[in-house]
């Protein structure tokens, strides 16, 4: 599931949870969205400490995006390689 799509569900979820929704419960939402993101994002993200949730979204966001992109490279440099050496 990309960011996205888990950001999208965890809001249609959260609907189910009005407490979740307030100012003061902010930290507890960016915390709860954090360890529901997929490894390799959450280490990106984690250490930033970002509690302000469509900010965190966004991050993820894009740390989604650029590991995607970094996995196409390799994944292309990989198929050249083979092709050069074949």
């Amino acid at each position: 599931m990309s960011v996205s799509e888990y950001a999208a569900k965890f809001e249609d979820l959260c609907h189910f949870a009005p407490h979740n929704n307030t100012m003061e419960a902010e930290e507890d939402k960016c915390v709860k969205f954090e360890n529901g993101l997929k490894p390799d994002i959450k280490q990106l993200i984690g250490f930033s400490e970002i509690r302000n949730f469509p900010t965190l979204v966004n991050k993820s966001r894009i740390c989604d995006k650029d590991s995607k992109a970094k996995a196409n490279y390799y994944k292309a440099a990989n198929e050249k390689r083979g092709r050069d050496f074949a």
